[in-house]
This record gives structure tokens, sequence and C-alpha cells, in this order.
């Protein structure tokens, strides 16, 4: 078998565009549309925009990975990292490590993507760990770097990196193809054809010892904010992890061959759906603010605790709804007095329910 990296024209990729050139288009428009309804947010909602998304980001490029971290610590990591004071809650080397490149990608827009930055995103994603061999530093040894499943001793290949010592050569061709095809470079290409290239051409190299997905989807979102000339600001991740299986699919089926015409079908559709969440999320913070105007003086405190509570698991909320069991473990109130607080929210036109006695679950009343 042979893998796109060892094909003669490696690493010269070729695609046709027609059949995808409207969604190319919808791109910029919708770029367009969603910086438009930014701008007329309220500071604040601004913020937590960009908060929620970099705190959605980080958790959702860890979960494609199979790691699983706590919200509220990705989301308070990130705050500090913004110097805004709150209570401190504790978080996890890993929990940190990943805030920390989100935070770094934000800020970093403006900057050419180099060798140090990707050590730097690598040390930030290794936080903690004493398993690998090269933090910081592309990989090295003699065994193949391996992309494998199924049962010890019997695994299937699903993909085989260059070797570790042609990495640092390979490197130099991606970051100095990245360069000239960015916007002011010498062969400039559409955001999304270079994002959706760039991605691929990084996993297809595999250079670090583990977090190659990770930084090569940071890299994507990278590429779709140097078009923008701003921070893209949508769920990129959020969008792959929900579509997991077929963003492992289109991967598999273009690592083998330089015609990736297939692959930036997927990508440009990823990209399309993404911008759709983050519009989803800018409206889902005006509904919020717009809530809380709404019932301002009318709730107590246990009240505005869920509210908030509620509020960071963004628009799909619990899982199932809310029951009476999870409000008393937020408010530390007795079950009658939760009763009562949620009747209250319901009479309000804050939160609807849904089910019966034990089956009885409470969501936010969205159409508000």
């Amino acid at each position: 078998m042979h893998w796109n990296w060892q094909k003669k024209d490696w690493p010269h990729f070729v695609f046709e565009t027609v059949s995808f050139q409207d969604s190319l288009d919808e791109f910029f428009h919708n770029a367009g549309q969603l910086l438009g309804v930014i701008k007329h947010i309220s500071p604040t909602d601004e913020l937590d925009l960009k908060f929620e998304l970099l705190t959605d980001e980080a958790l959702k490029t860890s979960e494609i990975e199979g790691e699983f971290f706590n919200r509220e610590s990705v989301q308070s990591s990130i705050r500090r990292q913004f110097g805004l004071q709150e209570d401190i809650i504790r978080s996890s080397p890993a929990e940190f490590g990943i805030s920390e490149m989100m935070v770094s990608l934000y800020r970093s827009i403006e900057e050419p993507l180099t060798h140090d930055i990707i050590f730097s995103w690598h040390r930030m994603l290794c936080n903690g760990r004493r398993d690998l061999k090269n933090i910081g530093s592309y990989r090295s040894g003699s065994e193949p770097m391996q992309v494998v499943s199924g049962p010890i001793g019997r695994p299937v290949v699903h993909f085989e990196a260059p070797p570790s010592e042609s990495v640092r050569n390979e490197m130099d061709r991606f970051l100095s193809w990245f360069e000239a095809t960015s916007p002011k470079g010498t062969t400039p290409l559409h955001p999304v054809l270079r994002a959706g290239i760039a991605h691929l051409y990084f996993v297809s190299i595999h250079p670090l010892e583990d977090g190659n997905g990770r930084i090569g989807r940071a890299i994507a979102e990278k590429a779709l904010s140097d078009g923008l000339g701003r921070p893209s600001l949508i769920a990129l991740s959020h969008t792959i992890e929900k579509y997991r299986k077929s963003y492992y699919e289109a991967l598999a089926k273009n690592n083998q061959n330089l015609e990736v015409t297939g692959w930036l079908e997927y990508f440009v559709q990823i990209v399309l759906l993404a911008q759709k969440r983050s519009m989803s999320l800018v409206e889902f913070i005006v509904f919020k603010s717009k809530l809380f105007q709404k019932v301002e003086g009318r709730l107590n405190h246990r009240q505005a605790k869920l509210l908030n509570r509620m509020f960071k698991e963004g628009p799909e909320g619990f899982k199932g709804g809310l029951s009476l069991k999870n409000y008393v473990t937020i408010s530390a109130a007795s079950r009658a007095t939760a009763t009562r607080d949620l009747q209250d929210l319901v009479e309000m036109g804050v939160l609807y329910k849904t089910g019966e006695l034990k089956g009885t679950r409470y969501h936010l009343l969205l159409q508000n």
C-alpha cells in the first residue's frame, strides 16, 4: 500500500472546485453576516461569545481524540488568561494546556506559522505529560508512526506517516507552502481550500509524537482567520466532533492519493455548518441577555445560579433536560423549595416542562 507522501508528486495536491464553488462563495457571505451581527451586540455579549466559542472548541477538539474535560474548569482557565478575575476553579494540567493553546491560537492570527509556534502549542497540549519522549519538538526514533486500531496482535493500519528523519524537511516545505498560499503570499488560496489542504497536509506528515489532530485543526482555524483578517470565531471542532465518523472516513479516503476534491467537498460543508453553529450561539447569547433583563429583580439567588449554570451548557442545554434532582444538587435547596422555584420559572416563561413525576424535565424556553 502506498500513502500520499510516497507519491512522486508529493506534496502537490490537485483538485477541482466546480462542484462546490457556490459553497466557497457562501463562506464569505456567512462570515460577513456573522460579523455584522457581532458588531451589533453589546461588548459584554461579545465577550461571552468569545469565551463560549473558545471553551467549546477546546472541549470538542479534545473529545475528538477521546479526552473529556470539565467545561467550567476549561472556561475558567480561558477567562483567567484574558486577565478576568473570578472564583478560581482548579484545572488539571491537560485542561489548562488546551485552554492555553486555544487562547494562543486566538491571539496569533497575525503571526506567521512557524516551527516555534507549533512547538509552543505542543508543549501546551502536553502539559503534565510524562509518557512522551518528544514534547515541544518533532518526533524522533526509528519506529514507524502509524495510526492503528483493532486488538493487540492484529492491528489495522489506517495510515503510516513519513519516517522521523524526514519530518523536519517535510515541515519546512509545509510551512513554506502555508506562507505562499496566505492572502499576501505568492500563490494565495481561498481560505477554506487553504484550511482544508493544510489540515490534510499536516496530519499526513504527522510530525508530532502526539497531538497531531488537535494542532492540525488549530492550523485549519488559523488559515480561515488569516483569510478573513480576524479571528474566524467559528465552531470548527464542535462541528467535526458532531460528525466525527464522517471526519475520519473523509481523512481515510484521502491519505493514499493527491487528488483531494472529495476531501475539500467534505471540508467546505463542515466549515459552513460551523458558521451556522456560531450564528446560533450568537442568537443564544443575545437571548440570554434579554432574558436576564426581562426577569431582573424577580429571581432569587438559587434561580439566578441555576440559569447561569444552564446557559453554560450552550444552546443544547442539559442532555435530556434538567431534573428536580439536578436542581437540588445545584442549589442545595430542599425538594419542596426546588419544586416551587422551578414552577416559578415556568410561570415567568423562562423554562418549560416536559414529562410527569420522576420523568419531569425542564428546558430553557428559547423562543421568547
